[in-house]
């Protein structure tokens, strides 16, 4: 994009959003929500106190993190034995990581080497 081109959309941007401001300026409910917040904010200033502190009485857990719930050990993994029929090689492993395994069912395929499983 041209920069000129990108300076009349930017243009065009603001002019619509100047346009949605003058719309917000007249609403009735915005007006109730900054006499609102004035009102407060010199309330909270009159006694002394922050939102934090309003938040703290209304809510005194809210400012608190939960904590994470505590898990227990996990399950230990069971001992399989892999007993080829061919060399008579006995595998035995906790998980499917194992060096002889991997080779095994590359060369035989991994249905046939399940079968071995004792």
């Amino acid at each position: 994009m041209s920069i000129i081109a990108e300076y009349k959309a930017l243009e065009a941007q603001i002019a619509e959003q100047q346009k949605r401001l003058e719309a917000l300026k007249g609403d009735e409910k915005l007006q109730k929500e900054i006499e609102f917040e004035t009102k407060l904010r010199n309330l909270l200033a009159d006694y002394g106190y922050s939102l934090r502190n309003v938040i703290a009485v209304l809510d005194p857990k809210a400012g608190k993190i939960a904590e994470a719930p505590v898990k227990g050990p996990r399950r230990e993994r069971t001992l399989k034995r892999y007993k080829n029929p061919e060399t008579g090689e006995v595998v035995e492993t906790k998980g499917g990581n194992h060096k002889v395994l991997k080779a095994w069912k590359e060369q035989y395929g991994s249905e046939k080497v399940e079968s071995w499983l004792q």
